[in-house]
């Protein structure tokens, strides 16, 4: 597969993703760029993520990188799931700020994968640090996708 043909099938996964990504969406997040092995998604910190300590909650800043997690470890087309996941958390994010999480692959090696997300403020503060590794399961995204347009209701 070209480059060209890689990028655009990372893209029309991403589409087939979001589609029916109703936690991403609703939590406002958006996707910035995505890549074969590679995706960058952004949120604004609301006012109903902060904590106790009017910071954004650390679960919110997880599933930000989590997501970016899932958008480039499936970016191939095959359906692929976290089978692990660490953070560290290095600064607070305040409400009204931008956070931004870049995932990129590590390593890819049959069915498994490890991939790096970088969590940042605007400003280009690191808010913490994400390792996930994914797991190949069966089936693609798209046809699993054009699977569900075509269910009985």
């Amino acid at each position: 597969m070209s480059g060209e043909q890689a990028q655009a099938l990372a893209q029309a996964t991403a589409a087939a993703m979001w589609s029916r990504d109703q936690a991403a969406q609703a939590l406002g997040m958006r996707i910035l760029d995505v890549k074969p092995g590679h995706a960058r998604l952004a949120m604004t910190v609301r006012a109903d993520m902060v904590n106790g300590h009017h910071i954004c909650h650390g679960g919110m800043i997880f599933t930000l990188a989590d997501t970016a997690f899932a958008y480039a470890c499936n970016s191939r087309n095959h359906n692929t799931v976290a089978s692990a996941c660490q953070i560290d958390f290095l600064a607070p994010a305040k409400e009204g700020e931008t956070l931004e999480a870049e995932a990129i692959e590590q390593a890819l090696a049959g069915r498994s994968g490890v991939y790096d997300v970088t969590v940042r403020s605007a400003g280009g503060q690191t808010v913490a640090l994400f390792r996930g590794k994914s797991r190949r399961i069966a089936g693609e995204v798209i046809a699993g996708l054009q699977q569900a347009d075509h269910a009985p209701q």
